[in-house]
């Protein structure tokens, strides 16, 4: 009896050692390459959301304001499109090419549906082509964004992050509207 409840033992003993070596998860290393087609291929995918946002929104709202103290929908729009263009800047240093000086949110002629998705749409394909001729050896680079210093991979971040803020913010406007917001697009 005592020799079985040691087989047993030793067989259960054996059997979750086993069990325990194949759900471990190791991990893997990650390169720059990486990352930077990751990164590209986030871009692609929220220049397609954005520009779904942009078409869903008719042309005559784009001066909508959800109430008075806010930016209207066309403002939204073009302060992501110069959030892009400076946050991708400076994580590059790299300038966008022929882009308006001043607070583009406020141009009293960039506020048409297709100004508005003439300059998101340059402000993302900068970011993409930006991140396309970017060397990843370079993410961990310190810049000085303002009175900041951060990474060049987390201007990048930021980046991303500053756009989806905004692009998250129009739908709102396209609800009290009465119209159904893009679906949400992950992958």
């Amino acid at each position: 009896m005592f020799t079985t409840s040691i087989k047993t033992a030793t067989f259960f003993l054996l059997f979750f050692l086993g069990a325990s070596q194949t759900f471990t998860a190791q991990a893997q290393a990650i390169t720059g390459e990486e990352i930077k087609a990751q990164f590209v291929k986030d871009w692609e995918r929220a220049k397609s959301y954005t520009l779904e946002y942009l078409n869903t929104m008719p042309a005559d709202k784009y001066s909508f304001k959800a109430v008075d103290s806010i930016r209207s929908f066309a403002q939204q729009m073009l302060h992501l499109a110069s959030g892009n263009a400076g946050l991708i800047g400076a994580a590059t240093g790299v300038k966008i090419q022929q882009w308006p000086a001043g607070r583009l949110e406020n141009s009293t002629t960039a506020q048409t549906k297709d100004s508005v998705v003439y300059y998101v749409s340059r402000s993302y394909d900068f970011a993409i082509e930006s991140l396309n001729a970017f060397d990843p050896g370079k993410f961990g680079e310190m810049v000085s964004q303002g009175n900041n210093k951060a990474s060049r991979y987390a201007l990048f971040l930021k980046a991303f992050e500053h756009q989806t803020h905004h692009r998250g913010q129009t739908t709102i406007y396209i609800r009290l509207l009465g119209i159904r917001p893009p679906n949400e697009r992950l992958f």
